[in-house]
């Protein structure tokens, strides 16, 4: 295991980072230049997290199942094993990303709080798997993969809520009504039922295990599980929060088309 991360060890998050500045300046000054600023300044953020959703999900999948090739899928010590090149480049493309996305924010939204502190917690976790501890990436990648899946629709999602209050003729309040109930859906199995269930799997491992035999540092997994929970809580509310629209819109509907026929 240890030769494997030596063979990771070199970083690839300079190149992914001037990738990702380069999305979202495309995006900014070229694909939304016709938006409103805090509209463009949004749209850019999301086209930009089209480039890292779905391939992160993918080599997140990728370098978690290669560790199963040659190991028992049973065996739990491999989520404190040492990075191997394959996990380290899943962390600097999704390290690189996200610190793109906070400069977003921190120039354009600076009054999201939210989203500032969820991305800091999130480059937190990340750097400090990738750099510090160097180890446990095979427990957090499963997160990733989960976190990413619903990503590409998010995005659609997100894009067409922002365009349908200017669209006319009115496209995109329909493409975000008719993604909707799919995307909260997909979005709360991940994030509150199949991530909160290998959560408190890799929680349990690293407390028995005592963050597997030490590979994993206390206070690395320590620090992970408040960062982590503390994330899906908010993802869960957060969801939570969008299916009480969801059907209080319905019901609104209903009573409105039950109106008109009386």
């Amino acid at each position: 295991m240890a030769a494997d991360h030596v063979a990771g060890a070199e970083s690839m998050f300079l190149p992914f980072l001037a990738m990702f500045a380069s999305v979202y300046l495309v995006g900014y000054f070229i694909v939304f230049r016709s938006w409103a600023p805090r509209s463009r300044a949004e749209a850019a953020s999301c086209f930009t997290s089209l480039f890292h959703g779905t391939p992160a999900a993918l080599l997140a999948l990728r370098a978690v199942l290669s560790r199963y090739r040659s190991a028992a899928a049973a065996d739990l010590s491999l989520l404190a094993a040492p990075n191997n090149a394959g996990e380290d480049l899943v962390l600097d493309f999704s390290t690189a990303y996200f610190a793109v996305d906070l400069a977003h924010y921190l120039v354009f939204l600076p009054d999201e709080a939210l989203f500032v502190a969820h991305h800091l917690a999130t480059l937190y976790v990340l750097a400090t798997c990738r750099h510090a501890a160097a180890a446990g990436a095979h427990a957090l990648l499963p997160l990733v993969v989960l976190a990413e899946a619903t990503s590409a629709a998010q995005n659609a999602w997100t894009l067409a809520g922002m365009r349908r209050r200017t669209d006319d003729p009115p496209i995109a309040a329909g493409v975000h009504a008719a993604l909707s109930a799919p995307f909260y859906t997909a979005y709360t199995a991940a994030r509150a039922a199949l991530g909160p269930a290998w959560f408190v799997r890799m929680v349990r491992f690293f407390y028995v295990s005592s963050g597997g035999g030490g590979r994993v540092p206390a206070w690395a997994w320590a620090s992970w599980t408040v960062v982590i929970g503390a994330g899906i809580a908010v993802s869960i509310l957060w969801v939570g929060n969008l299916w009480l629209v969801y059907f209080r819109e319905r019901k609104e509907c209903r009573e409105v088309k039950s109106s008109k026929q009386q």
